[in-house]
């Protein structure tokens, strides 16, 4: 996350320990400097902010994330901050997090399109906001920081959400229905930081991020949670966390490491380089450049949500789970989901239309139970 939070936590001199294989730290106070740096931070930029405060104000009484209902299930998410270009405020975290809360909850929803509006697609944390107390909330900004940090966000599935089935509903169904939505396990281990790639990850339709302009820091990390990124040639994408002297934290550790070598992945964090469109595509970062990113993130869209919501939602959990397992695991995965999705109502529609028959699916069971 592109942000000062090198500062450590305001304690006393202390040595953890800490459990078998990770480093022993010594934190020490730091608590006088953090004062002051914070009030020399806020007085040096203090000209500035009279007018930007002004206009971010402004800009802050607007839904900074939309969310647009299109045909077929497909959600549109954007990120609307473009005289920002995007970048990254508390209230935007929070809203990012809702938005994807939101869309879990909704069984009819069939696919995600993100997508940042303006110039581009995220530049990742808005330093500026984060470091000064805030005008409109009175947030001060240590206060910022350990509401990102807090661990868990709040925002994760919870055990035992779910819709509540109907009575008429087919025993035999509700028998398949339930144990596919198992697999959706709860996880509430993510800070809001992480929580804003990482829910994406986890609802179970797939998400398209749809990248231009620049894509920085946690920008980058918010589109590595997506299942697919699509971008311009010449859009721009870096780990930039070493610019501020951090390491990226905003679950990229999971999400870096499943499509780029660790080599790769050490020098895109070591040196903070920006590479475009096609740079990113060779490296593995981005799923392929096109020459409007949105007409096709739309078009796969759409060739998702003509297919059965069940096994498009089992397909997705079936890569997650597979990609780093046993071969033994990833076999008996594959057995588990099918059996559990034979026979449902959307496998045999699905089915159906091979044969010319044109039977509606029903929405997407809760597999995100």
């Amino acid at each position: 996350m592109t942000l000062l939070l090198s500062l450590p936590p305001l304690m006393s001199v202390t040595r953890h320990r800490a459990p078998a294989g990770r480093i022993l730290l010594k934190t020490i106070s730091f608590k006088h400097d953090q004062e002051e740096f914070f009030q020399l931070f806020s007085r040096t930029t203090r000209r500035t902010s009279s007018s930007s405060n002004t206009t971010s104000s402004s800009a802050d009484k607007e839904q900074i994330v939309l969310i647009h209902n299109l045909p077929n299930g497909i959600k549109h998410v954007e990120l609307n901050r473009p005289d920002k270009l995007n970048s990254l405020n508390l209230k935007m975290f929070h809203a990012i997090a809702q938005a994807a809360q939101q869309i879990r909850k909704d069984p009819s929803a069939r696919a995600v399109v993100l997508s940042g509006k303006g110039r581009a697609f995220c530049t990742g944390l808005d330093v500026n906001s984060i470091l000064k107390p805030s005008l409109e909330d009175g947030i001060l900004p240590m206060e910022k920081i350990r509401t990102l940090l807090q661990r868990p966000s709040g925002y994760e599935r919870q055990e035992g959400e779910g819709r509540e089935l109907d009575d008429a509903e087919d025993e035999s169904s509700t028998s398949t229905q339930t144990s596919v939505e198992d697999l959706y396990e709860a996880s509430a281990f993510g800070n809001l930081a992480q929580d804003i790639a990482l829910l994406w990850r986890n609802i179970p339709i797939p998400v398209i991020a749809v990248l231009n302009g620049m894509c920085f820091g946690g920008g980058l990390q918010l589109a590595l949670g997506a299942d697919m990124r699509y971008a311009t040639k010449d859009c721009k994408l870096s780990v930039m966390e070493a610019k501020w002297g951090l390491i990226p934290d905003m679950s990229a550790t999971i999400t870096l490491r499943e499509l780029v070598r660790i080599d790769v992945a050490k020098e895109l964090t070591y040196t903070g380089k920006v590479v475009d469109g096609t740079q990113a595509e060779a490296l593995g970062l981005i799923t392929r450049t096109c020459e409007d990113p949105m007409e096709e993130a739309m078009k796969v869209a759409e060739a998702i949500a003509s297919k059965s919501p069940d096994s498009i939602a089992a397909a997705k959990i079936l890569y997650q789970k597979s990609w780093f397992a046993s071969e033994k695991d990833c076999l008996e995965l594959e057995t588990d989901i099918q059996k559990r999705l034979l026979v449902s109502w959307n496998q045999m529609a699905a089915s159906a239309k091979n044969f010319g028959v044109h039977l509606p699916y029903k929405d997407r069971q809760d597999f995100d139970k």
